[in-house]
């Protein structure tokens, strides 16, 4: 079976976000893999072990320090590493980063799984797994926390907030997995050693047989919230009685109560 775990590199989760000139200045956080996208190369290492034979390629857009994220997945024990990047590609909304994505799987060519983490740091929609399923017309098993494969069908256990709830569908298909799949591997000696040493081939949406796709949603300006006053009063009086009455007269006065 062949298993492509697509990651994406974003600003690591202690970065300081704010808005400067318009845009988005995470100052001199790192870049590192996305946190949700180690639990899908975990998915896809899983499966691996599952079904003999199997190979797992970690699938990555981004610019060219991105890499830095595919080696990660190669340390966890991905077996190959595929990075598409082109300056055009910069400003991609969801809808084109499917595109591109759909694009580069087909390129691969015989892949049976596709396993995206549940949604990114950065824009958080969960949407790309989806619209990569639908550019490719093939079964889309969201919020995966458990997955089976049998006879040439998946079967996943799905996480929601109602419950548990089993689906199952043909393969190809492309899956989304939660923290319920199991805790990310740490990356071995052996696989920081192999992915120092990695060849990374780069894809341009030439050789994709793509051009860059034009953004359905574009974001005009981001603005930090505007800057809210707060004081902080402490009540005191002769006993708990007084303080009570006391708090009581002002939250009247502020029309709290």
């Amino acid at each position: 079976m062949k298993i492509i775990a697509c990651i994406k590199q974003v600003p690591d989760s202690e970065a300081k976000v704010k808005a400067e000139n318009g845009q988005i200045n995470t100052g001199d956080a790192p870049l590192v893999i996305n946190p949700f996208d180690e639990y899908a190369v975990e998915g896809a290492l899983q499966q691996r072990e599952a079904v003999s034979g199997s190979t797992v390629t970690a699938l990555c857009l981004g610019p060219e320090s991105a890499k830095e994220a595919l080696k990660h997945a190669l340390a966890m024990g991905a077996d190959d590493p595929i990075l598409v990047s082109d300056p055009a590609l910069n400003d991609l909304d969801t809808v084109g980063a499917a595109r591109i994505l759909a694009a580069a799987i087909n390129k691969i060519g015989g892949v049976d799984m596709v396993i995206f983490g549940r949604q990114t740091l950065d824009s958080g929609s969960g949407l790309t797994a989806a619209q990569t399923a639908r550019v490719l017309g093939w079964p889309m098993l969201g919020l995966a926390g458990q997955i089976n494969v049998d006879a040439g069908s998946v079967k996943v256990e799905r996480v929601i907030e109602e419950g548990r709830q089993s689906v199952s569908a043909r393969l190809p298909a492309v899956l989304s997995v939660v923290q319920s799949i199991g805790e990310p591997r740490y990356p071995s000696f052996m696989g920081i050693r192999k992915a120092s040493k990695a060849n990374i081939p780069v894809w341009s949406p030439g050789e994709l047989g793509i051009h860059a796709p034009v953004p359905l949603i574009t974001r005009g300006e981001l603005m930090n919230p505007a800057p809210h006053e707060t004081s902080v009063e402490i009540i005191t009086g002769d006993s708990p009685e007084a303080i009570a009455e006391s708090l009581a007269d002002k939250l009247i006065a502020e029309k709290v109560l």
